[in-house]
C-alpha cells in the first residue's frame, strides 16, 4: 500500500442553487514534499472551520479501491483529491477501518477518528443534487484522522496499518448511526468508548443527555 497522492486544498468560489460560497473542497494534487502537523496539511485550505479541520479531523483520507468503484458507478474516471480528500492511499478501503486504528506514512503517523458525512457542499461539488443519498448508501466514507506524529509525507511513501486494540466501533457503524435518531444507551455509550473525534463526541453526548432526560 502506498501514499498516491497528497492534495491541497485552493480557495474557490462554489454556486449552489440560489447563493455562492467560499470553499476549501477543491484539492489538486503536489508532487512536493508537504507537512503534516496536528492541523493537517501545510498550506492546505479550509473554509468552513465549524464542521472541518482542528486537531481531530486534521487529515481526511479515500482510498483508491474506493475511488476505482465510484468510477466504475459513475462510469468515469475520478482524479484524486476530488472528494477532498488530502490523502489519497492506493489500496485502502474505508469500511474496512475501526475508529482508532493507526495508519503510517512515512514518517507520519494518523488515528482515524470518523467517518466523512455529505453534505450540500459536496453535492455541489459534484454536481449532483442527488450526491448526499448516493454517497451516504454507497458507505464508502473515506476516513478522518487526527496526527499522532508530524512529519512529512510525499507520494509514493509506503503506508502500512496498525489496527487499533482498545475499544472501538467500525467506521461503516459510526457512519449508519450517525442517521439513527432512535440509537440506544448501550449503542451511544460504545460510541463514547471509542476514540472518536471531538464533534462527533459532543453530538454523541448530547444525545446521551437527552435520552436519559426522558427517562
Amino acid at each position: 500500500m502506498h501514499l498516491k497522492s497528497v492534495n491541497l486544498g485552493q480557495e474557490r468560489i462554489l454556486q449552489h442553487k440560489n447563493h455562492a460560497e467560499h470553499t476549501g473542497i477543491f484539492k489538486f494534487p503536489t508532487q512536493e514534499l508537504v507537512k503534516v502537523t496536528k492541523l493537517g496539511l501545510e498550506n492546505d485550505v479550509i473554509i468552513s472551520k465549524k464542521h472541518h479541520g482542528g486537531p481531530d479531523q486534521a487529515v481526511y483520507m479515500y482510498g483508491g479501491v474506493d475511488y476505482a468503484r465510484w468510477s466504475e458507478e459513475l462510469k468515469k474516471e475520478i482524479s484524486p483529491g476530488t472528494f477532498g480528500d488530502n490523502l489519497t492511499i492506493s489500496e485502502l478501503e474505508s469500511a474496512q477501518f475501526n475508529v482508532g486504528d493507526y495508519i503510517h506514512i512515512g514518517e507520519v503517523t494518523l488515528q482515524v477518528t470518523a467517518p466523512r458525512i455529505p453534505c450540500a457542499t459536496f453535492a455541489a461539488r459534484m454536481n449532483d443534487p442527488q450526491w448526499v443519498k448516493r454517497f451516504r448508501h454507497a458507505e464508502r466514507p473515506g476516513l478522518y484522522c487526527r496526527v499522532i506524529k508530524e512529519g512529512f509525507v510525499k507520494a509514493g511513501d509506503t503506508v502500512s496499518i496498525e489496527k487499533y486494540t482498545g475499544e472501538t466501533i467500525s467506521i461503516p457503524e459510526m457512519f449508519r448511526d450517525y442517521y439513527d435518531r432512535n440509537k440506544s444507551e448501550e449503542t451511544l455509550h460504545r460510541h463514547l468508548n471509542a476514540p472518536i473525534a471531538i464533534r462527533a463526541r459532543r453530538d454523541i453526548e448530547k444525545e446521551l443527555q437527552e435520552l436519559l432526560a426522558q427517562q
